[in-house]
């Protein structure tokens, strides 16, 4: 909450206008009829604070959001309720849907939060994607959104109300694209209404085990200029800031990091070249908005993938052109009014006057920049661990028992992660294998996300389905004995599914367990008569928080215990940079700070290229105390606690990377009033490097002139490099702020002759602060 302001402050500078928000049911009504709107779920606030930055807000209500948010924002309760069917033409759900909606409704209202009564509303969202499950309801899909949209126009706001995905909506509902390309792939049937766009895919969000998912900063500007050439009048990028999945919030095996690939990355940092390429789009783009909203529209085809798109306000000598190259990997030049222009594979030129270009989205000239994570000394201070371990429940030990393992969401009530199970049974000598190099096989099929087994009290490992492929098979050898051995399971959902037809339907947990190996044969388990307990004890007693630290006897930690809580306590690190945890000594389970559920980790879920998936978990300073945090983690497999990093990060880094051959533009302009005005010629290419606020560049880490290789942060020389190069660029660079650096052979003495050369300019700073007495 303390992070708002700064946060939309910084998308402003961005050059957006306008904050898209969720309004997340299950967070703002945990029960029935019971709401909470306190700290980061002070929705009213949340758009107070957009409105004292004068910027608009879309409040998107749904209540269905997915949005990779637990359940996709419904309310656990909403299944308990007789013969609910979610997201259809059904009277349970829809009783409570319409309550809901129209609480919030008034909320608004009574905060004067609309458009219509003066506040930053612009538009409300009901239902969302709908068009995902449609042919799960079939004909009462029609009827249902029939009813959402007339109960959502009756609410009165005085604002449109918008369905998302769909080419049409019922009544004066407006219809929304959703995706990469909406300019190219979706077609708006109803014509009377405006192209509205409220999810410009910046990146993916990502799921465990997947690996980084990646948009070029060229390619969304790219699908921006298209829609809007097209008609369109808004867009909405999904994610400009994703953040974090903080506590249980995220949806089956989202990551804790969301959409860290967007123009601000998970921590709020600007990532570029993506936010400052994205900037100068929507800086041009508001500059001369009312030629393309309110001009005559008119296009032409230029050949063969070209084409150009042309709004004209004859009245007020307005006219401005997109020049559209749709080709793939082949640049080009085309006539249009007469005069030559050079439009890059796959870009948008943006023309003033229908003349002068003042912006290309495959042309990036600014700067780029790579994350730099410094470990702090506050990691070895008092770096003491203490651990307490979850006491492994036997079936005699339990409450809740019954002859078959019982479905896992109808015990834990969307409560917490965990189910125990467990199941007792009797071997005699003859069960087990005379062969003393065979060992019995535990074999468990399960349907929810995660397992780690034990087997008479030790940890014989652990399992774990995916994204993809849901439910999986744990299969691991155990020791037995002559007598009663235990079987204890411990199965975790990683967030409950966020969307389908079926929702209200999915289940997870135990669907099969069998003892494979035996002398005498297979074990079938299954309906052995198994105990249960729902959460850890550690959840129930709160140890994570200061007033439940002291309800267990903590003792030193000791490496690799599954099912173990550890703590420590530690300062805040100096500064302001952003605070990570680097948890790659451990495997898998929840972070806590100060009682503050950082999110679920798991380190021990590799990508395909054998990484983590996710490594650095993000601690928000107000979260931190000066003095004396403390951080609990709770670790389901085997982990080294004293491994535990505590960071910091910074964007100090910084690059620019830019050819002689291909000037960044034309033209440079600058406004006035609601035009640009064209002030000189500059025909040159020229790189900038600017360090974030209160740091100067200390050191040229990297530059080269020729034909360097690489991406920020792991530039190297070409067979055309020049020596000189890094010499000028600490001449012009170290000690200041910012600096222009010229993009000219000439400058750095490079032989423009070279075979290869592409003559280009690579180089990276490190910006810091300045240190004392220095």
């Amino acid at each position: 909450m303390q992070l708002w302001p700064k946060l939309i402050q910084r998308a402003k500078e961005g050059g957006l206008n306008t904050i898209e928000t969720y309004v997340f049911w299950n967070a703002h009504e945990p029960e029935k009829g019971k709401y909470n709107f306190e700290g980061r779920l002070d929705l009213i606030k949340y758009l107070k604070v957009i409105q004292d930055h004068d910027m608009y807000a879309v409040v998107r209500i749904g209540p269905f959001i997915q949005a990779e948010w637990n359940h996709g924002g419904l309310p656990y309760w909403l299944r308990e309720i007789d013969r609910i069917i979610f997201r259809a033409n059904n009277d349970a759900y829809k009783k409570e849907m319409e309550r809901f909606v129209r609480f919030i409704v008034q909320k608004l209202k009574d905060a004067e939060l609309f458009a219509s009564q003066g506040g930053p509303i612009i538009l409300t969202q009901i239902e969302n994607e709908y068009g995902n499950i449609k042919k799960d309801h079939k004909i009462d899909g029609d009827k249902y959104l029939e009813w959402a949209a007339q109960m959502a126009l009756s609410t009165q706001t005085g604002v449109p109300w918008v369905m998302c995905k769909q080419s049409s909506a019922p009544g004066e509902v407006i219809p929304t694209c959703n995706g990469r390309h909406c300019g190219d792939t979706w077609t708006l049937r109803d014509k009377d209404k405006p192209m509205l766009w409220t999810e410009n895919w910046t990146a993916q969000f990502r799921a465990y085990g997947d690996q980084v998912a990646m948009r070029s900063a060229e390619d969304i500007a790219y699908a921006v200029l298209r829609f809007f050439a097209k008609g369109g009048s808004m867009v909405n990028y999904y994610m400009y800031h994703g953040g974090t999945n903080f506590g249980r919030t995220g949806a089956s095996y989202v990551l804790t990091g969301y959409y860290d690939e967007a123009p601000m990355d998970e921590y709020g940092m600007c990532k570029e070249p993506k936010f400052g390429h994205l900037r100068d789009l929507h800086n041009v783009i508001r500059s001369y908005q009312k030629a393309f909203l309110t001009g005559e529209h008119s296009s032409e085809m230029l050949g063969h993938g070209y084409e150009a798109h042309t709004f004209e306000l004859p009245e007020d000598k307005l006219c401005l052109s997109f020049l559209s190259n749709n080709n793939t990997g082949e640049d080009g030049t085309v006539i249009f009014r007469g005069e030559k222009h050079y439009v890059p594979s796959r870009s948008v030129s943006i023309l003033v006057g229908c003349k002068n270009v003042v912006y290309n989205t495959k042309r990036v000239f600014v700067q780029h920049s790579e994350r730099s994570f410094h470990t702090s000394e506050v990691t070895s201070k008092n770096n003491l661990w203490e651990m307490f371990s979850e006491a492994i429940p036997k079936y005699h030990t339990t409450k809740i028992r019954a002859k078959e393992p019982l479905e896992q969401y109808n015990q834990t009530k969307d409560a917490t992660d965990y189910l125990w199970y467990t199941t007792s049974f009797r071997l005699e000598s003859d069960d087990l294998p005379f062969r003393g190099d065979i060992r019995p096989v535990l074999q468990v099929r399960s349907s929810a996300h995660s397992m780690i087994g034990f087997a008479n009290d030790a940890f014989v490992g652990s399992g774990r389905g995916s994204k993809q492929v849901k439910g999986f098979m744990f299969e691991r050898p155990v020791d037995l004995k002559v007598g009663v051995n235990h079987i204890t399971l411990l199965s975790t959902a990683m967030g409950m599914k966020d969307s389908g037809g079926e929702l209200a339907e999915v289940k997870g947990g135990i669907q099969e367990c069998l003892i494979q190996g035996l002398n005498t044969g297979t074990l079938d388990l299954q309906v052995n008569g198994w105990g249960h307990k729902a959460a850890l004890d550690g959840e129930d007693k709160e140890i994570y928080s200061e007033k439940g630290v002291g309800k267990v006897q903590w003792k030193p930690a000791q490496n690799d215990m599954p099912t173990t809580w550890y703590k420590r306590y530690f300062d805040e690190p100096d500064g302001d940079d952003i605070v990570v945890l680097d948890m790659s000594s451990m495997s898998k389970g929840m972070i806590f700070v100060n009682g503050e559920g950082m999110g679920r980790y798991w380190v021990s879920y590799k990508t395909l290229a054998g990484t983590p998936s996710q490594a650095l978990y993000h601690i928000p300073r107000p979260f931190l105390k000066p003095k004396d945090n403390l951080l609990v983690v709770f670790e389901e497999e085997l982990g080294k606690p004293g491994g535990i990093l505590i960071q910091t990060v910074t964007r100090d880094d910084i690059c620019v990377l830019l050819s002689e051959h291909n000037p960044a533009q034309i033209k440079t302009w600058d406004t006035d009033g609601d035009k640009i005005k064209l002030i000189a010629e500059d025909h040159n290419t020229r790189g900038t490097l600017t360090c974030p606020p209160k740091k100067t560049i200390q050191e040229v880490v990297f530059a080269s002139f020729g034909n360097p290789e690489g991406m920020c942060g792991n530039f190297t020389v070409g067979t055309c490099h020049t020596p000189n190069a890094k010499q000028v660029v600490e001449k012009e660079c170290l000690g200041k702020p910012s600096c222009v650096l010229p993009v000219s052979h000439t400058v750095y003495g490079a032989d423009i002759n070279c075979q290869s050369t592409t003559a280009t300019l690579g180089v990276q700073v490190r910006c810091g602060s300045e240190k004392k007495g220095a």
